[in-house]
């Protein structure tokens, strides 16, 4: 027996985080996309504090959340463990089947080319975005697949708590350079 106290698993501490948010008692609308994006960011400022890069995402369908994730790539050692392509796993193991009908994503950065097809290929008919990304952002920004004539198009809003969302970004690239500094002296 060891007395040392239990250490959760990172899926337990997922689990912890999201636990307000799963009853989402709000109508449609900005309020409901607002609080499924608190829960995102609660989801990047986890990442965060585990070296990663800050980015979180959900998956709801109407007012129930039904899985969240977060980057994990530096963790794991993966490089396809991004937040959207981990939700979209997760959602899908709890609902059964890998279309994701009637659910919307919730992610704090634009999706990269690879997570956008993950979207597209579960059917995910609506995708709300935080901060656009410049530099990989393929639902818009650097790219936009839904301008080809793929066999689905989700429906997308951008700016959701869109400073939080980038302000969370920010605050960690500076935090890198001033470690990254700190190091060379």
């Amino acid at each position: 027996m060891s007395i040392l106290p239990s250490i959760p698993s990172r899926t337990e501490q997922i689990e912890a985080i999201l636990a307000p948010y799963f009853t989402c008692t709000l109508p449609e609308g900005a309020a409901r996309d607002a609080f499924f994006m608190t829960a995102a960011l609660a989801l990047a400022k986890y990442a965060a504090s585990a070296g990663e890069v800050p980015v979180g995402c959900v998956i709801a369908r109407g007012g129930t959340l039904i899985a969240g994730e977060c980057n994990a790539r530096e963790s794991r050692r993966d490089p396809l463990w991004h937040a959207e392509s981990a939700a979209i796993e997760r959602a899908s193991e709890i609902l059964g089947g890998w279309r994701l009908t009637g659910c919307t994503l919730y992610v704090t950065l634009e999706p990269c080319p690879m997570c956008a097809g993950a979207i597209w290929n579960a059917r995910v008919p609506r995708v709300v975005i935080g901060a656009k990304d410049p530099r990989a952002g393929a639902m818009g920004s650097l790219l936009n697949l839904a301008s080809y004539p793929l066999n689905h198009r989700p429906a997308v809003t951008f700016g959701v708590r869109e400073r939080d969302c980038a302000e969370a970004l920010r605050a960690f690239f500076a935090d890198r350079r001033e470690k990254h500094i700190q190091n060379e002296e």
